[in-house]
């Protein structure tokens, strides 16, 4: 058995009672993960479709015609506290993938997720302000204990990095996570926003109950990699991580006990230092990983070449993850909500971005097959440039019809159709070749991590918008979201040309 949680050898397949069926010509193991995401995706997509909505409503920065009973918040408070949200829940994927490596195995792991998933969207559901809060807590701490053990264990079921199946399988499973990101706003986002916004939260937690069901169905499916605790913590090990996690625990509740004892608590006292956190542990993260003696020369090297990617794409994620809260509050606000007299709720527009990812899928799988035959598929750097490329040019369009809005007027529901396609476009250059990329690029003492580090690209981009929201900038402002765009375009041609020297520290990764 190889020591490595993504790097396993055909022997472990051949023990499986399943190995002679599949899941859509992959290991019948991929079914259970499929599913498991498909409904994670589901409640996780359908509330963050509530969020920033849920939000705003009753407040000054509502649509006025909107159901009230939210926490009437302005606007620039609820980017602020979703942009923070988001950035935590994959943030938070790092831990988790520590648990999975040291304390609990992945499969282990999962399951733990998945409950504590459910009572975070069980507290949402209940009113006031408290409850929510711990609600987003428990949500986001469950997300990220789920995020990359999950992953990992796709990982498990294929004969190391270079099983062609590999890179499929990522795709089919990434259209699960598609499935449930599709379905989930016209279910959770119809009925939090017409019906009642806790019954919506109700129905997340329902769709996350019905993913822990099919995932305890087939671990039987699985492979036995991903029940086994690949570095566990030794006795000393356990005893420091716990007095570490204790002190810090106590810090951060003198420091808050004091600033909530004199008065002086805002919502940024806690959305700044968590915001700064997310861009700090990523580069601590990475230098930590890239400084470790175990390392060999060659993983040394691959990190190295990670970063790149990871730079990368956490510019894109800064654009991409607007969806859900720049991009929601203009579907809101100042885009038409019929369509031939047919009306619908603003969250139905989060369904468009998954959408697209499967009406384009299969046309890019093909694509990158039909290229590969002919030896002319474009390396992954040259993908992640294209991505970068894609997501700058969204926002450049983006601006058009932020100026058409400006007089009060309310523009077409195609502008946003056509932006997310051309998002969709670059996220599928993106997303599944990174997930599977970092699985073949992560060194074995980091297996797990690894994926929690891919995700902290995410946290990146997601804290920077938190700290613009706090500071004042209005990130609805035409100018602020050129930028955004100069500045992704030119990082895909920084990318691209030097793309040779990426490659050279890739190794034998393609």
């Amino acid at each position: 058995m190889a020591s490595s949680l993504t790097k396993g050898t055909a022997e472990s397949g051949k023990t499986s009672p399943d190995s002679g069926k599949t899941f859509f010509g992959h290991p019948r193991g991929l079914a259970p993960l499929f599913l498991t995401e498909m409904w994670e995706r589901f409640s996780y997509y359908g509330m963050r479709a509530l969020l920033v909505v849920y939000l705003i409503a009753g407040g000054p920065d509502a649509k006025p015609d909107s159901q009230g009973g939210g926490l009437a918040m302005p606007e620039a408070s609820a980017v602020a506290i979703y942009s923070v949200y988001v950035a935590m829940v994959y943030l938070l994927a790092m831990p988790g993938g520590w648990f999975g490596d040291r304390v609990w195995g992945p499969r282990k792991t999962v399951t733990i997720a998945a409950c504590t998933i459910m009572v975070g969207h069980l507290a949402l559901a209940i009113p006031g302000k408290p409850s929510f809060f711990a609600g987003l807590a428990l949500v986001a701490l469950g997300s990220g204990l789920l995020k990359s053990n999950i992953s990992t264990m796709v990982g498990h079921l294929y004969d190391g990095p270079q099983d062609p199946r590999r890179d499929g399988g990522f795709t089919v499973f990434y259209m699960g996570i598609n499935l449930g990101a599709f379905f989930s706003p016209l279910v959770i986002g119809t009925i939090g926003q017409k019906v009642n916004w806790h019954l919506g939260f109700t129905i997340a937690a329902a769709g996350m109950a019905v993913g822990l069901a099919c995932f305890l169905w087939g671990t039987r499916h699985l492979d036995p990699k991903s029940s086994i605790v690949p570095k566990p913590l030794s006795a000393a090990e356990k005893k420091s991580t716990l007095v570490k996690g204790l002190v810090w625990l106590a810090v951060a509740a003198v420091f808050y006990g004091v600033v909530g004892g004199t008065g002086h608590f805002t919502l940024n006292w806690a959305l700044v230092p968590i915001a700064l956190a997310g861009l700090v542990i990523p580069i601590s993260v990475l230098a930590r990983i890239k400084r470790d003696k175990d390392l060999s020369d060659a993983e040394q090297t691959k990190v190295s070449g990670y970063i790149w990617f990871f730079v990368a794409a956490a510019v894109f994620w800064m654009i991409f993850d607007q969806a859900g809260s720049t991009m929601s509050t203009f579907a809101e606000k100042k885009t038409a909500d019929n369509v031939f007299g047919f009306g619908f709720p603003s969250t139905w527009f989060q369904s468009v971005n998954p959408l697209w990812v499967m009406a384009l899928a299969p046309v890019f799988a093909w694509l990158w097959t039909w290229l590969s035959r002919r030896d002319r598929e474009p390396s992954t750097t040259v993908k992640f440039s294209m991505a970068m490329v894609g997501i700058g040019a969204s926002f450049f369009v983006f601006a058009v019809p932020m100026a058409m809005a400006e007089d009060g007027s309310k523009v077409s529901p195609m502008w946003l159709l056509s932006i997310y396609m051309i998002q969709t476009m670059g996220e599928l250059c993106l997303s599944p070749v990174g997930l599977s990329l970092t699985t073949k690029m992560a060194p074995q003492k980091y297996a797990s991590q690894m994926m929690g580090v891919w995700f902290l690209a995410v946290t990146a981009g997601d804290c920077t918008m938190t700290l613009l929201a706090t500071a004042g900038v209005d990130l609805n402002g035409i100018s602020v979201i050129v930028a955004q765009a100069a500045a992704a375009t030119l990082a895909g041609f920084a990318v691209w040309m030097y793309r040779k020297k990426i490659e050279a520290l890739m190794g034998d990764v393609r």
